[in-house]
């Protein structure tokens, strides 16, 4: 070794010409992933706990209604069902999130893997299940008839039961995230992707590709076409009910738009950035950082924003909501009648005896 150092010290003198100067390669080096800093990160957590609280509730009341109604289900009341499920199973990882964002990744490897795969998983079962609502009402709409009501209700089910299998199916990439210490100044954890099977690229690219086919670009083609169809349809009527109900429609399509397309732009940067098709810089490799996981909470922001759409919006909702609260008040009154008249006679049955 000192003879290694010797002759290399040798070589490099200037006096054998050797005036090559020593460049750093900018594309080899490691940009320092800097923490999300205090006021970003506690305004991040607070939004992840005002989704919660909203989330929870609201699913939790258009499940509710659904679920105890006497009438007969429709195909969208169906998927509004299981819609509310899929958007309650995300609400409730995101309290672990938001702590994450202040301590760090401090609930182990196992809960990385679980909770990654649960919220993956609704992610896509969320988005698909906007898409059958969206073909239900289209075909209520453009092709009514009492035949195919009746084979809508049939297919219904399988068809939900069919959408979390490829949710599910689709999550499994999601147990590649590992619990993973930062190579920092704080050592802190994350959980994060790591494929440490084949290339890492690679993986990547493919699991991207079928969350930005399948999560987005395929549902959102689905909706605009049996959405444009519906709304020419109704323009063509003049009734009052189905003109509020093309504000419903146009209101669902922006929204979904607002809340889940900033996200699915970043991630095809960061895509863009890993394969070299876009110039890297640290700069950018850390806006693209932060515009993720701010991005990710605008789309997790859709899940307390479908229970007003799909069923505060809705007429039909309110109807069903407001018999049941008058059936509950209802009961609770005769309840309440019942005991006291039973009072009454015990209290007149204890005098006599007296």
């Amino acid at each position: 070794m000192d003879s290694y150092i010797y002759n290399f010290e040798e070589w490099n003198d200037t006096s054998y010409g050797n005036l090559t100067p020593y460049v750093v390669d900018p594309t080899t080096l490691l940009c320092e992933i800097k923490p999300t800093p205090p006021t970003a990160a506690l305004t991040l957590c607070v939004i992840l706990i005002a989704i919660f609280l909203l989330a929870i509730p609201g699913n939790l009341l258009v499940g509710w209604v659904i679920g105890t109604s006497r009438q007969a289900l429709t195909p969208s009341d169906v998927y509004l069902f299981h819609l509310t499920i899929a958007d309650g199973l995300m609400a409730l990882t995101l309290p672990f999130w938001a702590v994450a964002l202040i301590e760090g990744w401090i609930f182990g490897d196992f809960m990385c893997k679980l909770l990654s795969l649960v919220i993956e998983a609704n992610f896509y079962t969320s988005i698909l299940f906007l898409a059958c609502i969206s073909i239900d009402r289209y075909l209520v709409i453009v092709h009514a008839s009492e035949s195919l009501r009746s084979r809508q209700r049939m297919c219904s089910r399988l068809l939900c039961a069919a959408v979390w299998a490829l949710g599910w199916a689709l999550a499994l990439p999601a147990l590649f995230n590992d619990a993973i210490v930062l190579n920092d100044s704080t050592s802190r954890m994350i959980c994060s992707e790591h494929f440490d099977i084949g290339s890492a690229f690679s993986w990547r690219i493919a699991t991207r590709g079928f969350r930005h086919i399948f999560g987005f670009l395929l549902p959102l083609l689905v909706m605009v076409i049996c959405y444009s169809v519906t709304i020419t349809r109704l323009l063509h009527t003049r009734s009052f009910k189905k003109h509020r109900a093309m504000k419903v429609i146009i209101s669902v399509v922006i929204v979904f738009l607002l809340c889940w397309t900033p996200h699915h732009i970043t991630m095809m940067v960061d895509t863009l950035l890993r394969a070299d098709l876009i110039p890297l810089s640290c700069a950018l490799r850390r806006s693209v950082n932060l515009a993720l996981v701010t991005t990710n909470n605008l789309a997790l922001f859709h899940s307390c924003i479908n229970p007003v759409l799909y069923a505060f919006v809705g007429e039909k909702f309110r109807n069903k909501m407001t018999q049941l609260v008058q059936r509950k008040a209802r009961q609770e009154r005769m309840s309440g009648s019942k005991s006291s008249r039973s009072t009454s006679h015990t209290s007149e049955g204890n005098g006599a005896l007296l």
